[in-house]
């Protein structure tokens, strides 16, 4: 059983603040705050997922205000983030799949900006620099760039 240090108190006023364990450096690091709770929530969902997705173990600590002061709560990630007696497996083709999946949803939404922007005859050339796009960009740039897009579509079909 390995042994953590107690999640120290955020610093600052009191809100709803996510702390997630770190095993390789030994210490906590904030993953979200927010004056809400649902978003703290939300965001703890989220990134219990990403981390559980890659095989490690999910600590998760949860602060929040109450009575003006700071207060530990319990969080429904950090009660399932117990590692079971038993790993699930994980068969070799689920970072293939999710690799792919992943370059298929970048690529939706980098044609989903195009067609915002009114180009939706592409050209084999058009086809190969989108594949390029989407193999060198991470999903937040592609949908930033998709964002751009949209934004320039908007303004010249205004025109």
């Amino acid at each position: 059983m390995v042994k953590r240090p107690q999640c120290p108190q955020p610093p600052g006023v009191p809100r709803w603040v996510a702390m997630f364990y770190q095993p390789a450096q030994a210490s906590w690091r904030v993953g979200a705050e927010s004056p809400d709770r649902a978003p703290v929530l939300y965001a703890v969902g989220d990134m219990a997922q990403t981390v559980r997705a890659r095989g490690d173990e999910v600590t998760v600590a949860l602060w929040g205000p109450r009575d003006g002061t700071w207060q530990r709560f319990d969080t429904p990630a950090g009660k399932a983030a117990a590692p079971s007696a038993q790993p699930s497996p994980q068969r070799p083709e689920e970072p293939v799949r999710l690799a792919e999946r992943m370059s298929d949803r970048r690529h939706q939404v980098l044609m989903a900006g195009l067609s915002k922007a009114g180009l939706y005859d592409l050209s084999p050339e058009d086809e190969e620099a989108v594949r390029a796009l989407v193999e060198g960009l991470d999903e937040p740039t592609v949908r930033r760039v998709a964002h751009w897009l949209s934004a320039a579509g908007g303004e010249s079909q205004a025109r």
